[in-house]
């Protein structure tokens, strides 16, 4: 195991959350997951990040996470990082899907606290130390108490934080006075990444390097504007783009996600909106909203477009890969 830590952060800025593209038949969409990220790539984003909660990754195979994690890999071309989620409430599966990102081709993991079991600290501890033993690539760790039922104490954060693997958290707990006191402990090259979008602004404000966001999977390019304007300390023109941007992640949050980005997603021809169950497609008073906000935003009237639909003859899902 490696004892150098990386000198920097591994990236700064946004990066999507990104979605898997199904078909109609419940199928991983392989054509759509690949078109999807050049584009992503091409608008900005700073890293891609497969296989996570907005990429349903509950309902993905062990084939179909390694199938995802390779197609994102082989676009990326390395162009930008791509970071895979393989995370589980279980440990030695958390294992095998970091073990198994890594031979894919992924720069990094993105590994979740493990839900549902609700373990103490003294556990959490234990189940990310056991996935940075097994890992060769950097590990993201992802608070999210929401969806898991227990979180990572900043303790456990702060203890985590001095194995070579651990390279920054993902932090969807909403408390932007965190990053603050995590970069006062950890220093510049812990990174530290918003899980919220609603909140990014005030988490780079007290000391955040970036977001990983649903809501720049339909606006990449007024993520990057906003994030650059961040950087330049011009605080008019981010604080103007990010009421734009809030306006879209009020709606792209009004029913359960990925599902209503996957409906914005699907008006801009990028992929369909289906979800696995048990989730659900978005209802229509929701569509309804999407489509009012996203033909603001793009300054015409939506349609749904077929630029991204491929022949049937080009079309692949991940079991036939």
């Amino acid at each position: 195991m490696s004892t150098v830590r990386a000198s920097a952060n591994l990236f700064r800025g946004y990066a999507p959350a990104v979605p898997t593209p199904f078909t109609r038949d419940g199928k991983v969409d392989l054509w759509a997951l690949e078109r999807y990220c050049d584009w992503q790539i091409k608008e900005g984003a700073s890293a891609i990040v497969v296989c996570g909660t907005t990429g349903e990754a509950p309902t993905l195979t062990t084939a179909e996470h390694k199938a995802i994690v390779r197609a994102a890999v082989n676009v990326s071309s390395g162009r930008v990082l791509v970071i895979a989620g393989a995370g589980s409430n279980s440990t030695t599966h958390a294992v095998e899907l970091t073990r198994q990102a890594a031979a894919a081709g992924a720069d990094a993991i993105l590994s979740v606290v493990p839900y549902y079991n609700r373990p103490t600290p003294r556990g959490v501890q234990g189940h990310f130390t056991a996935i940075m033993e097994a890992a060769t690539i950097p590990v993201i760790l992802y608070d999210v108490p929401s969806r898991t039922g227990c979180g990572l104490t900043e303790d456990v954060i702060v203890r985590l934080s001095r194995h070579p693997r651990c390279m920054g958290l993902k932090d969807a707990t909403g408390d932007v006075s965190r990053a603050l006191r995590l970069r006062t402990k950890l220093g510049p090259r812990f990174g530290l990444w918003s899980g919220d979008d609603s909140t990014a602004l005030a988490f780079l404000a007290h000391g955040g390097d970036g977001c990983i966001s649903v809501t720049s999977n339909v606006a990449p390019g007024l993520c990057k504007d906003m994030y650059e304007a961040w950087e330049r300390g011009d605080r008019p023109e981010f604080q103007r783009l990010m009421a734009i941007i809030l306006d879209l992640t009020t709606v792209l949050f009004r029913e359960g996600s990925p599902a209503p980005v996957k409906y914005a997603l699907s008006l801009r021809g990028l992929m369909d909106a289906c979800v696995r169950p048990p989730l659900c497609e978005v209802t229509d008073p929701t569509k309804f909203e999407i489509r009012s906000v996203v033909a603001e935003l793009f300054g015409r009237n939506v349609t749904v477009d077929t630029m991204f639909s491929p022949p049937k003859s080009e079309r692949r899902s991940a079991l036939a890969v």
